[in-house]
């Protein structure tokens, strides 16, 4: 369960939007940049559809709950105001990113069109996925190695807040189903992680090829650089496969796994020093 005594705290943060970065940001390497680029295109719509999904049930809900939507909504609002920045940098590179952002509208619209306890199961499952990826991010800060410093600490500032809000969903969640059959709640939850993951890795792959594609990158050595980044070094996504199933326990809550401490050590003066340095290896 979500410990007593976390506190949400929306950190207001505005990252320099004077200075241009290099269009391959993360150590000149157009894959791991892509690989980036094409989750932040995601976030504005996304983060939008999180936010009505949890507010649509918070009605009832019990006063810590209640504070904890508040406090997720406005940091997901800042989020998107810095994501939006974000895009325009990469549009600003030369990007064409018209055909990612159709792709997240396209599945939006089709689950706009679900009841909404399903887009609150679709929004569970995404907040998962994105507190899973912060985890990791946040762990091992050498994924960002080489980023420019004011990309880097974007990415930073957003991981820590993915990771203090990760239960609020599937707290609600609990709320909003807390007359179900306990095998009917588990049910949903795992179908929508499993079509969730589905059109996750699938739309974000496509979206991460099109950018490749428009730097020339293509075929073998696009799908190839792709996978092994991925999965093989630095290889998050194979890192993050053991927490992503334990999404399918029946009495999984995101907060069984209390990282807390990542969240203290990024914000402490030291390790964010740290961290700069290693940004700052490649600019």
């Amino acid at each position: 369960m979500t410990p007593a005594d976390l506190i949400i705290t929306p950190r207001d943060r505005r990252f320099r939007r004077d200075r241009g970065t290099k269009r391959h940001w993360l150590n000149g390497d157009p894959i791991a940049t892509a690989f980036f680029n094409a989750l932040s295109i995601t976030f504005p719509r996304g983060e939008a559809f999180f936010i009505e999904s949890v507010r649509a049930f918070r009605d009832g809900a019990p006063e810590q709950l209640a504070r904890e939507v508040a406090a997720f909504t406005r940091q997901e609002v800042a989020h998107s105001r810095e994501h939006i920045a974000f895009n325009a940098q990469v549009t600003d590179h030369g990007y064409d990113v018209s055909r990612l952002d159709a792709d997240v509208t396209m599945v939006l619209n089709l689950a706009k069109q679900r009841p909404p306890i399903i887009r609150l199961a679709a929004t569970m499952a995404l907040e998962h996925f994105t507190a899973i990826l912060a985890h990791e991010l946040l762990r091992d800060p050498r994924y960002l190695n080489g980023a420019d410093p004011d990309v880097a600490a974007l990415w930073r500032w957003h991981t820590v807040e993915e990771i203090e809000h990760k239960g609020v969903a599937h707290d609600i969640w609990g709320h909003a189903t807390r007359d179900w059959p306990r095998f009917r709640r588990w049910w949903v939850r795992a179908v929508m992680m499993l079509i969730v993951t589905r059109h996750f890795l699938h739309h974000r792959a496509r979206g991460m090829m099109d950018l490749l594609r428009q730097d020339g990158v293509t075929g073998l050595a696009a799908w190839g650089g792709l996978l092994h980044y991925a999965l093989l070094r630095p290889g998050i996504m194979r890192r993050v496969a053991l927490p992503w199933l334990r999404y399918f326990q029946p009495g999984f809550h995101p907060w069984a796994v209390d990282d807390r401490h990542l969240i203290a050590r990024a914000e402490t003066p030291y390790a964010a020093a740290q961290m700069d340095d290693l940004s700052a290896t490649a600019t």
